[in-house]
């Protein structure tokens, strides 16, 4: 299957996905991925079309059709509208009207359908976020997946900024963890480090202070090296890219040495802790050649 691109309004960017799961979110945008600029259509995936999409790894189709139903009810609860300026017109939407799962049928298939008035979001883009499927489904993070989606908007930039409040909002941050850095560095920052400095060359992420007691943080700081408007970054040999990867992960000085090797296992698809195996064994096995020739 070809590289499918995602694109969509960039106003789907502001809107966190409540408790979605990263299996969820592969499957929502794998719909998205194929609705663009298709108006009001009703657009049918089959199942297998669909888990090839979003490369769902479960194989039954029960289960395959409860994480379809539980998917389409977190996009029921998300918060599509409008308000006006003066705030005193609002109105609300759902972004789908039709989703019809039929696993009765020979062919069993997905049936979705657009609200007329959730229609921008994929259609006539003027401004847009764009990205490449595979990438965002191989991303095992929630956070890292949201992560991604919210730099791609400002891929040719280099730089996104957010202030504490929006980044534990967009990224649907458990309130537990709000007043406790210790878990956002650990549970967070860290998968989101580890899984997108492949993906982003130079990746850094620096924390704003505020002022007061304790300098509390009050913002975070996404820098990386920007991509020119025109570049490709879906048609590349899959062994360059994973050099490429490899390349930002090696001289990206961000990253703990713990950090880089489980970024290489997830690159190189080998189980987490090889790499550090490997280096360990191999700085043993030197320092046992350096003490036999001592003597």
């Amino acid at each position: 299957m070809p590289n499918e691109i995602v694109k969509y309004d960039t106003e789907l960017n502001t809107i966190p996905l409540r408790n979605f799961s990263p299996v969820e979110m592969n499957l929502f945008f794998s719909i998205v991925s194929r609705m663009r600029d298709k108006k009001d259509q009703v657009i049918r995936f089959s199942f297998e079309q669909l888990k090839e999409l979003s490369d769902y790894k479960a194989t039954a189709n029960k289960r395959f059709i409860d994480d379809l139903q539980t998917t389409y009810e977190k996009l029921m609860g998300l918060r599509f509208g409008h308000k006006s300026k003066s705030g005193l017109t609002r109105e609300f939407f759902v972004m789908f009207t039709r989703f019809k799962i039929d696993g009765d049928a020979k062919d069993p298939y997905v049936e979705v359908q657009m609200h007329e008035m959730a229609l921008p979001l994929l259609n006539n883009l003027e401004s847009w976020v764009r990205y490449s499927l595979a990438e965002f489904r191989n991303l095992q993070s929630g956070y890292a997946k949201t992560m991604f989606r919210l730099l791609k908007q400002y891929r040719t930039t280099g730089y996104a900024e957010f202030s504490k409040e929006d980044f534990l909002e967009l990224l649907d941050i458990p309130k537990s963890y709000w007043n406790k850095q210790a878990n956002i560095e650990s549970r967070v920052l860290t998968p989101i480090k580890e899984e997108l400095t492949p993906l982003f060359k130079g990746l850094t992420i620096r924390k704003k202070y505020g002022k007061g007691r304790g300098k509390p943080v009050i913002g975070y700081k996404f820098a990386w090296k920007a991509e020119s408007n025109n570049a490709d970054d879906f048609s590349r040999e899959e062994s360059a890219e994973i050099q490429q990867k490899l390349h930002n992960i090696k001289y990206n000085s961000e990253l703990t040495d713990e950090e880089k090797w489980r970024a290489m296992d997830r690159v190189l698809s080998i189980p987490l802790g090889t790499s550090e195996q490997d280096v360990k064994a191999q700085q043993k096995a030197e320092k046992e050649k350096l003490f036999q020739h001592s003597y």
